[in-house]
């Protein structure tokens, strides 16, 4: 199948992250408006063209004063750099999953991180009719790399947040 062109199905997509806080549990959020590209064939991703944007002021913990820190200029300053953008540059197959290479841009800072997609198959939509794509996909960055440094040290050792932040995502996409 050669690639075509798939339409991201916000309705039925997620992108979430998780990081640890305070060094005993993990805090979860995600962002809710996002956006993506795509330009593949879904049994073989291996030749696709996908580029992603998120916008960061969608950011949602399910706290709004926290939300509110994350989008000031101690982490994400959403005035000043208010995208997160993944282009990918390199795809290879790895069993029966892909790793997939690209450009994350944030908050000024453009650096190649790689993610994990599993395809979750191609099927038809009973209610539109249309040829759906799913994918879960994870991957870990580090919130230094990017300029997002503020901490606070903890009396016990440690510190408050974490560098590693997990990120989780499942995409689901209609052929156009």
């Amino acid at each position: 199948m050669a690639n075509s062109t798939w339409t991201l199905d916000k309705a039925h997509s997620e992108v979430e992250f998780s990081i640890r806080h305070m060094m005993i549990s993990r805090v979860k959020g995600g962002f809710r408006d996002f956006d993506a590209e795509i330009e593949a064939d879904p049994t073989d991703l291996t030749t696709a063209k996908i580029q992603f944007t998120i916008d960061i002021a969608s950011i949602d913990t399910a706290n709004e004063d926290r939300d509110n820190h994350l989008r000031s200029a101690d982490f994400f300053e959403v005035e000043k750099f208010p995208k997160l953008t993944f282009t990918s540059t390199d795809i290879k197959k790895q069993g029966d999953d892909y790793a997939i290479t690209g450009d994350v841009s944030l908050h000024g800072v453009t650096k190649s991180e790689t993610f994990i997609v599993t395809s979750g198959g191609v099927v038809k939509d009973p209610m539109s009719g249309a040829q759906k794509a799913g994918f879960s996909i994870t991957g870990t960055i580090k919130r230094s790399d990017y300029g997002l440094t503020w901490n606070a040290p903890l009396e016990t050792g440690g510190v408050l947040v974490s560098d590693e932040v997990k990120i989780n995502m499942e995409v689901q996409a209609s052929k156009a």
